[in-house]
């Protein structure tokens, strides 16, 4: 690291400091540049290099992050976390939520309050698998070693919601993925929870075809956020469907295979088997 890039790595760290210091406050782009002693415009754009991220988004996370503590560990209302995380009213805080945890305050505080989730445990090529459902299609899907731990993770994520260990048409079909050739399938539904920018990321994924990769700067550029690679990869790691959302087919540029929510040895195995199914569905359309 050269000496200028020191110098800017340093004013981000105080910027980032004094944003997690003074959140309550919502400082302005033009109040947190003036504090490292920079432009407004060369803030903006130093910030986004050096965190993946802009400074108002870095300012939205720190008060989403205060206010899910407020709501979940202190069960204050929607009035007071709006109030205590600096924000005008509840309307700046039903924003903040959707625009980054995909769901409303109230959805969030409630937990799943009212949703019926069926999950069950089956056997994959590549280790045991969790699959969870709603009436509107799959809502997570894990590769587990403990049933139990695997179990606590799914409904951590959906602490108020009615859970039935039941195998439903829905998650059978998703299972099929593992022994059917995906041609035959039909299209498989999913339920899924996530900002507007995992959503992007998860969508390009999907559109990754068997047996071929992609990598998290072709991705940010294919969801016109090119200087995004690292927001990205955060997103591709934060895939709630394993196999079905194929994150595994997310390389580095280097051409290493890098690392993966289930370990990156699983991560081989499934490009290993996706190659060779793919060679055998080539060879049958001959």
């Amino acid at each position: 690291m050269n000496t200028q890039d020191r110098i800017n790595f340093d004013r981000i760290a105080e910027a980032i400091t004094y944003i997690r210091d003074n959140y309550q406050s919502q400082p302005s782009l033009d109040e947190v540049a003036e504090q490292i002693h920079v432009s407004q415009f060369h803030f903006q754009r130093m910030f986004s290099e050096w965190a993946g991220t802009s400074p108002k988004k870095f300012l939205q996370y720190i008060s989403l992050k205060h206010a899910k503590k407020l709501l979940k560990d202190n069960q204050a209302t929607l009035f007071e976390t709006a109030h205590k995380t600096g924000l005008s009213g509840t309307s700046r805080l039903h924003d903040l939520f959707i625009n980054i945890e995909g769901m409303t305050p109230a959805e969030y505080k409630n937990g799943g309050k009212n949703l019926a989730i069926n999950y069950s445990f089956a056997e994959s090529p590549f280790g045991n698998v969790i699959v969870a459902s709603t009436p509107k299609g799959i809502c997570h899907l894990a590769f587990s070693i403990d049933d139990d731990a695997a179990l606590a993770t799914l409904q951590d994520q959906f602490p108020n919601a009615s859970f039935q260990q039941k195998l439903d048409l829905i998650q059978q079909e998703a299972l099929f993925i593992f022994t059917h050739n995906w041609p035959q399938l039909l299209k498989i539904k999913l339920h899924l929870k996530g900002t507007q920018f995992q959503l992007k990321v998860w969508e390009a994924l999907l559109k990754i075809p068997m047996g071929q990769f992609s990598t998290y700067g072709s991705i940010a550029q294919q969801i016109d956020h090119a200087r995004a690679s690292r927001a990205v990869g955060s997103a591709v790691g934060s895939n709630p469907v394993a196999f079905l959302i194929p994150c595994h087919r997310v390389i580095q540029s280097t051409g290493h295979i890098g690392q993966y929510h289930w370990g990156s040895t699983r991560k081989t195995a499934i490009i290993g088997w996706e190659g060779a199914k793919n060679e055998e569905l080539q060879h049958e359309s001959i």
